[in-house]
């Protein structure tokens, strides 16, 4: 009978003896002079503050807030002074990494460049001196939401599985694992920073019992060589979720902001189905706009069969059409004219928002009646506004259109509405076939009047 196995283990510890480093150190060659005992299998663990300087990233700045603007992307969440952004590498997180502390007054650190390349320079580098496969691991501090405290996590990688997937596995009962993907990287980071410290003046650990995440040691299967990328090995950038999948990529009081910002008029739609529950959500961030008296003017009809949909067009196409003709215009001119509508037939869903002035004041004055109605239709639009920004949030492109207001008899009697609903265009539905054009920047102040 064979004796049972050993438990798994590790051990970590910081490495002493380092120099202060300066631009232009190779910090292979430091890391080797501080006899860190490497063998096969080992991860070493380096603070990001190291690299920076070493790769001539500490840059004078009398203020900080310029130099976090110069690496900023996209502002995620801001209150006060703290601000959470996403940075030039791809990473969410505050101040840009943009650091003052361990560097001279009148200077800030700046993050590597490019940390999956320093990474794997200094792991080339310590194979080349010692003859030895390791991983290697660019560390920084994050925050974390919905936590307090801070960790180490890793923003650079080379020779590490910086993610281990276990999707299609099972777990000790027999049931299947479906969503289970180990940040393995970051754990080691942590790990490493349990020992450096914050404040200990140790910018250097190594892990050492974790040989199978590195590449070229460990147990048969791990390799040769770096795996192909999209196996877990590809470098940390591997561990930044991307847009599309990051269902917190909006911030706090940022959220409406980037919302207004990532809404623009879509005319053109793949085939993907449009999520009505998502509709539904947009339309109750709607009816949330201000309105007179209290009332309630919004009302948005969906049109989520293609029957409705093209039951609807065909009959304002048909109704445009004779407009165009009373008003003597030519074939070639009317049919141009109809083609530019054609995207709504090529949007997979459609709404209709009306306007309903129930509560309404009727005054028998025409100057103070038309000002009523003036509110009633601004209520309207602010709710359309509301939901053209929602569906944004939702992802979803949209295109406000002007078209229902010109046949509205015509659409209340196709569509079956009451003769109070005042059709106030049609909205587009559909996610984007393509990016957006970027919007030309606009200068708020061209619009201020202040008195």
């Amino acid at each position: 009978m064979s004796a049972p196995s050993a438990p798994p283990s590790f051990r970590v510890w910081a490495v002493p003896g380092l120099p202060e480093v300066q631009p232009g150190d190779d910090l292979a060659k430091l890391i080797v002079g501080a006899g860190p005992g490497l063998v096969d299998g080992d991860v070493v663990l380096i603070t990001s503050k190291i690299v920076s300087k070493a790769e001539g990233r500490v840059v004078r700045a009398s203020d900080r807030e310029a130099a976090i603007d110069a690496e900023t992307v996209r502002v995620v969440a801001r209150r006060g002074t703290l601000r959470i952004v996403e940075n030039r590498q791809g990473l969410v997180m505050a101040a840009a990494g943009v650091d003052a502390s361990n560097t001279p007054a009148g200077t800030v650190l700046l993050l590597p460049v490019d940390p999956d390349a320093s990474a794997r320079q200094i792991r080339d580098g310590l194979r080349d001196a010692l003859g030895v496969s390791v991983g290697v691991l660019v560390t920084d501090t994050f925050g974390r939401p919905w936590r307090n405290g801070l960790t180490d996590v890793a923003i650079g990688a080379a020779g590490v599985r910086v993610l281990d997937d276990l999707r299609g596995g099972t777990d000790a009962h027999g049931n299947p694992l479906s969503a289970t993907v180990v940040a393995t990287a970051d754990e080691l980071a942590a790990a490493g920073d349990l020992v450096k410290g914050k404040a200990e003046g140790l910018p250097v650990a190594v892990v050492r019992g974790m040989s199978h995440v590195v590449a070229g040691s460990g147990p048969a299967g791990a390799g040769a060589s770096d795996p192909a990328a999209g196996s877990g090995w590809e470098g940390a950038r591997a561990m930044v979720r991307g847009a599309a999948d990051d269902m917190f990529r909006l911030g706090t009081s940022e959220a409406v902001r980037e919302a207004v910002t990532l809404r623009r008029t879509v005319r053109d739609f793949t085939d993907e189905p449009v999520d009505a529950a998502a509709v539904r959500r947009a339309v109750a961030a709607a009816v949330t706009a201000p309105a007179p008296h209290h009332t309630t003017p919004w009302r948005f009809v969906l049109l989520e069969s293609q029957t409705s949909r093209v039951r609807l067009l065909d009959a304002m196409r048909d109704a445009w059409i004779a407009d165009l003709r009373d008003d003597e215009k030519s074939a070639e001119s009317i049919a141009k004219r109809v083609r530019r509508g054609d995207f709504l037939r090529r949007a997979p869903y459609l709404v209709v928002p009306c306007m309903v002035m129930d509560g309404s004041h009727a005054y028998g004055d025409v100057r103070r009646d038309t000002a009523e109605r003036e509110m009633f239709v601004v209520a309207a639009g602010a709710g359309v506004q509301n939901f053209l920004v929602a569906l944004a949030g939702e992802r979803l492109g949209s295109a406000w259109v002007s078209s229902t207001m010109f046949c509205r008899d015509v659409v209340r009697d196709v569509l079956g509405l009451p003769d109070g609903w005042d059709p106030m265009g049609a909205v587009a539905v559909g996610h984007a076939a393509a990016p957006p054009v970027a919007r030309a920047a606009r200068d708020a102040g061209a619009f201020i009047e202040v008195r």
